[in-house]
C-alpha cells in the first residue's frame, strides 16, 4: 500500500475513518480541507488537547496530511486536479450533485481517468441529497427500534456506528477496486451509502423478520435467538454471559450448581431455552447474585463459557496502547506513522511538492 495515493475530500467520520485506515495500511494521504476552519470535527469539543484539536478529530485523522483549498478558487481546484490526475483513489461525502457544481464532476474526471478509483460516501446513496448523520440513519434504518429495554423508549448505540460501518465498508470497496485494477487496468465508481450498510448490519435480527413475519422488538441486553445471553447482576457488579452452544450451557448451569437445570432434558437445547426463557433466566439471576464477579468470571472461564465483566472505556483501552494523540491502534495489520495533521499543516509542502510531499517518509 506505499504506493497507492489517496485524496481525501472527507470530513466527520465515516470518510475520515477510511482514509486514516487506509492511511494505516501504507497508503499516502492528502486530507483537502475547506478554507473556513476545515473538517468541522475539529470543533466538535470539548475535550480538546492542548494543541486545541478536539478528540473527535484526532480519532480518526492520523496518517494523513492537510492542505486547504477552495474548490472556488481555480488555482486551488487546478492543484486538485493535477493531485488526482497522479492518485490512485479519491474519496469524498459531498452530498451527490455537490462536486459537479463546484466545478469537479466525480464521473467526468473518472471517465477521463480510466485507472482512477473514486468512492462516494453518502448518506442515502448516489442520488439522493439528503444529509446523512448517524443518529438520523440509526433511526430510519430499524436499529433504534430495537436496541434499548422492551418497555423503554427507542435507543442508539453509544458509538455512531453506522458511521464505522460504512467508513469500513468504503475500505473494503476501495481494497476490492485496487485488486481489480492489478488484473485489468481499470478503476471503479464506487458510491457507499450509510443507509445500505446499516440495513445491511442488521443481519440476524433482518433475516429473523425475514422468516417468521414478525417485527423485530427490544430485548435490552438479552437477546432475540439465544437463552442465556445477556446481562446479570453479581454480588458487586454485572457480567455477561453469551452461552451459544448446548454444550456451553451444561457447563454453565453445572459450575453454577444449578444441576436442575443442566439435568432438565427441556432445556438441553436452544429452543427449550428460549421457550423457557423466564424460568432460566430467573433461577440463573439469583444464583449469580450469590458471589462477587471476578469469582463468577474464573469459575465460568474455566470451563469454556463466554462470559465477561462490563468494563468502562478506560479499562477497555488502558492495555490497548492507545494515546491521546495517535488514537486506538489499528485494527488491521498496520502502523501509526503519524499524528493528525493541524489544519493546513503540509498545505506549502503539497503545493510545492505534490506527491513528493511523502517521498521523506519513505526514506
Amino acid at each position: 500500500m506505499n504506493s497507492v495515493k489517496v485524496v481525501d475530500f472527507t470530513r466527520v467520520l465515516a470518510g475520515p475513518l477510511c482514509s486514516m485506515m487506509l492511511g494505516d495500511l501504507g497508503a499516502n494521504v492528502i486530507k483537502v480541507e475547506r478554507p473556513d476552519g476545515g473538517d468541522e470535527t475539529r470543533g466538535w469539543g470539548p475535550p480538546f488537547d492542548e494543541r486545541g484539536e478536539s478528540a473527535y478529530f484526532l480519532s480518526v485523522n492520523r496518517n494523513k496530511k492537510s492542505v486547504v483549498a477552495d474548490l472556488r478558487n481555480p488555482a486551488d481546484r487546478d492543484l486538485l486536479l493535477t493531485l488526482i490526475q497522479n492518485a490512485d483513489v479519491v474519496l469524498d461525502n459531498f452530498r451527490p450533485g455537490s462536486l459537479d457544481r463546484a466545478g469537479l464532476p466525480p464521473d467526468e474526471v473518472t471517465a477521463k481517468n480510466e485507472s482512477l478509483i473514486w468512492c462516494s460516501i453518502t448518506g442515502f446513496g448516489g442520488t439522493n441529497a439528503r444529509p446523512g448523520y448517524d443518529f438520523v440513519i440509526q433511526a430510519e434504518s430499524g436499529w433504534m427500534s430495537i436496541t434499548g429495554p422492551p418497555e423503554g423508549p427507542p435507543a442508539k448505540a453509544g458509538v455512531a456506528l453506522a458511521d464505522v460501518i460504512a467508513g469500513k465498508d468504503a475500505v473494503i470497496a476501495v481494497l476490492a477496486a485496487l485488486v481489480n485494477r492489478g488484473r485489468t487496468g481499470r478503476g471503479s465508481r464506487i458510491v457507499i451509502s450509510l443507509s445500505s450498510s446499516a440495513r445491511a448490519a442488521l443481519v440476524n435480527v433482518a433475516q429473523n423478520v425475514l422468516v417468521s413475519g414478525l417485527e423485530a422488538g427490544r430485548w435490552g441486553n438479552a437477546h432475540p435467538n439465544l437463552v442465556p445471553y445477556q446481562l446479570f447482576d453479581c454480588s458487586d457488579r454485572p457480567i455477561v454471559l453469551a452461552v451459544g452452544s448446548n454444550a456451553q450451557w451444561r457447563a454453565c448451569a453445572t459450575v453454577l450448581d444449578l444441576h436442575e437445570l443442566a439435568d432438565d432434558e427441556r432445556l438441553a437445547h436452544n429452543a427449550g431455552r428460549l421457550k423457557h426463557r423466564s424460568e432460566v433466566v430467573e433461577k440463573l439471576a439469583r444464583r449469580l447474585r450469590q458471589r462477587s464477579a471476578d469469582s463468577w468470571i474464573v469459575a465460568l472461564d474455566a470451563v469454556g463459557v463466554p462470559c465477561g465483566i462490563v468494563k468502562s472505556v478506560k479499562d477497555a483501552i488502558s492495555d490497548a496502547g492507545a494515546s491521546p494523540l495517535f488514537g486506538v491502534p489499528p485494527s488491521v495489520p498496520g502502523t501509526m506513522r503519524f499524528p493528525p495533521p493541524r489544519l493546513d499543516e503540509h498545505g506549502d509542502q503539497i503545493r510545492r511538492l505534490g506527491w513528493g510531499a511523502f517521498d521523506a517518509l519513505h526514506r
